[in-house]
């Protein structure tokens, strides 16, 4: 049975938060830890269920791996170290993790079966495994492969030259894990730029990647060695304070040790654009840019976000839909039909979910189209089991004329565990 959390509008925001690690580092640190040759040690590792199903998976594949609290020790053993698992490889309900699996399971010598919850069958894989046929992966699975489970017969590969034809770091990187073990160099174009971190993980690791414009190459039969990894805070997960910070009145929060990649930072010009009182002191943390970020209650204005913006806030258009509810004027959000095959259809769950709490939001085929300052009331939504809605949603009920409930909050443990803690804490 779904538990549900009654929530009440608040004040203000107040004070600073340790944002926990960033996701997208975390999964691709146990991976490139467990490929590399020797001990890899992670720190400010990313703790959710999404990112201990990656942990799940490597250790069913026989790589030692020893996690206390936010640390992690992975013992490597190098692209052939992997052994045949006994049982199915299960992700629970992370994306990133069965993409990128298959892309590296596609190139051992053994046979393996992934599958993950109810969320996961329904998101498409064959983005995914169409380019590693070609690269000579043998893959099949439900409705051939374009649903889990999916059995994989890994081996010999050969490179390709291959363009995405949707913008997806996932594809991407799956695409560059499965090249890294081909015969010849593997050729990506990207339509858009997409998140850098396993072109910059694979660096991090002694590896060679070449990254010019929208192409990528990488060649095959690298050599990995252990390192350590210092992960960042998740903008995907700070975005939600930043936006509870701008909507809130008389708020001021600081939010420490933020990534700002480049690649993920399109949630900052989105807030600036729109007005937003933010500044950012930068630092850099693993070889990642990083920073405190700063941000207070602020008069926003509406705005357009499209083109090659998008891939830069995908995870985040959600939360910027609240945004822009509390804006003057219209935002219209384009090009973001990604949306629909997340672990929600998120443009019509956003605008469903913001409809009931008053907002004035329309779906269309590839957005959404949000007339702003509209007062937001109370009532009862669900997450959907989409941790990124449930803390939406909980945001909102920030500055609703009335209580909020919000069924299916624990949703929010895949990527962010302590969001209540930390909400609770700046809470004035």
């Amino acid at each position: 049975m779904k538990t549900k959390k009654l929530l009440t509008a608040i004040h203000s925001l107040r004070g600073s938060i340790d944002i926990p690690g960033d996701k997208s580092i975390s999964h691709r640190s146990i991976m490139f830890g467990a490929l590399a040759e020797g001990e890899t040690t992670v720190t400010n590792f990313l703790p959710g269920a999404d990112c201990l199903s990656t942990i799940s998976c490597f250790k069913q594949l026989g790589i030692h791996i020893e996690r206390e609290g936010k640390q992690v020790r992975i013992q490597g053993k190098g692209f052939n170290g992997l052994t045949e698992p006994k049982e199915v490889l299960d992700v629970g309900n992370s994306g990133t993790t069965i993409r990128l699996m298959t892309g590296i399971l596609a190139g051992q010598d053994f046979s393996a079966v992934l599958t993950g919850d109810e969320s996961i069958a329904k998101r498409p894989m064959t983005r995914v495994v169409n380019p590693l046929r070609q690269m000579g992966a043998r893959i099949d699975g439900r409705k051939g492969a374009e649903y889990t489970p999916i059995f994989i017969r890994g081996g010999k590969l050969e490179g390709i030259r291959y363009e995405l034809p949707v913008a997806s770091a996932q594809v991407k990187s799956a695409i560059i894990l499965a090249g890294l073990q081909a015969d010849g160099e593997t050729t990506i174009i990207e339509p858009e730029e997409t998140r850098d971190h396993t072109e910059r993980m694979i660096q991090a690791f002694g590896g060679k990647i070449v990254k010019d414009g929208h192409t990528i190459k990488v060649g095959g039969n690298q050599v990995f060695k252990g390192t350590t990894i210092h992960v960042p805070g998740d903008i995907s997960s700070a975005a939600f304070f930043l936006v509870a910070a701008a909507i809130t009145k008389d708020s001021e929060v600081v939010l420490k040790n933020v990534g700002l990649n480049p690649t993920r930072t399109g949630i900052l010009d989105v807030l600036k654009a729109m007005g937003a009182d933010i500044t950012i002191e930068k630092k850099t943390s693993g070889g990642e840019p990083a920073g405190d970020i700063t941000v207070r209650s602020s008069r926003l204005k509406g705005t357009t976000i499209s083109g090659d913006l998008i891939p830069r806030l995908i995870d985040e258009i959600p939360v910027i839909a609240l945004l822009a509810s509390q804006a003057e004027g219209m935002t219209t959000i384009k090009d973001a039909a990604e949306l629909k095959v997340k672990e929600t259809n998120r443009i019509d769950t956003v605008a469903n979910e913001l409809s009931i709490l008053g907002a004035d939001i329309t779906p269309t085929a590839d957005g959404l189209i949000i007339n702003g300052g509209k007062s937001l009331n109370g009532g009862s939504v669900t997450s959907h089991g989409d941790h990124r809605i449930g803390m939406m949603l909980a945001v909102a009920a920030l500055i609703t004329d009335g209580d909020v409930e919000l069924a299916d909050p624990d949703a929010i443990d895949v990527s962010y565990p302590e969001f209540f803690e930390h909400l609770t804490h700046l809470m004035k």
